[in-house]
């Protein structure tokens, strides 16, 4: 059964779902969803076990495309734009290639219909390890990272945002136990979806400094999504939208003002 998931909202106009990746949150999109909700209503959306929304043992993409679908009609949202990052970008294209009919145009940011190694079990084990005590010192929380060869500053930042303060200690707000036991199937991709295909207009947004999408990848998203334009974005890695975000939000065209045609 769907979950009722949580969401930020900006704005009004024509509907913008926007999926998170995996250990980020609808907050993560604050920043692009201010640029567009000049004109679109912003849905911000937080994926099951992350975030504020409800935390289940089941994480497979079509359980998740599920609970979109299910907040596309609790909201009454006609044909929206759907966005979705890495893991919420596989999600999208779950929900894009299950019910093509709610999806209006499919944005996909640097990742492929495609099974990738496990790159997600040492952080997640990295978190499970950390002491609660060592989450309110950053330097002693950092020294527990880069101990797990997790060194990098704005990957520790990024996990870290998931800690929140419950009963004078801190605790995550993420499902690791769950989100550890569905690695395998986050990593892959539904192999019934092989045959499907969305025929609607979908962008394919990539960081030139990214490894996630190979032009083997690129074959396979077209195969799915014929209509597929792929957008490069000099010097953004994998976090396209937070490294370079005026370039993305030109890329996602959807501030573009309308041609007038002439009578």
């Amino acid at each position: 059964m769907p979950l009722q998931l949580a969401f930020e909202e900006l704005g009004e106009g024509p509907p913008v779902v926007v999926l998170h990746g995996l250990f980020g949150s609808g907050r993560n999109w604050r920043g692009v969803a201010g640029a567009l909700a000049a004109r679109h209503r912003v849905l911000c959306v937080d994926l099951r076990n992350h975030g504020k929304s409800p935390w289940i043992d089941s994480m497979s993409y079509h359980d998740m495309a599920a609970d979109v679908l299910a907040l596309i009609r609790s909201e009454r949202l006609d044909r929206p734009v759907v966005i979705g990052h890495s893991m919420g970008g596989k999600t999208a294209m779950t929900l894009a290639l299950e019910s093509p009919e709610s999806v209006g145009r499919l944005i996909v940011v640097d990742v492929a219909p495609v099974s990738y190694g496990d790159r997600l079990t040492p952080y997640v084990e990295a978190m499970l390890s950390l002491e609660p005590r060592a989450a309110a010192d950053p330097g002693e929380a950092m020294r527990h990272f880069a101990q797990r060869n997790i060194s990098d500053a704005a990957v520790v930042a990024f996990l870290m945002q998931n800690l929140r303060v419950r009963n004078d200690h801190f605790d995550w707000q993420l499902n690791l136990l769950a989100i550890g036991a569905a690695v395998p199937t986050l990593c892959g991709f539904p192999p019934e979806l092989a045959a499907r295909r969305f025929n609607g207009p979908t962008t394919l947004i990539t960081g030139s400094l990214s490894d996630y999408v190979s032009p083997a990848d690129r074959a396979a998203f077209v195969e799915h999504f014929p209509k597929a334009q792929t957008v490069q974005i000099e010097g953004a890695g994998h976090w396209v939208h937070a490294d370079r975000r005026t370039e993305f939000v030109a890329a996602l065209g959807l501030l573009k003002t309308p041609r007038a045609v002439s009578p």
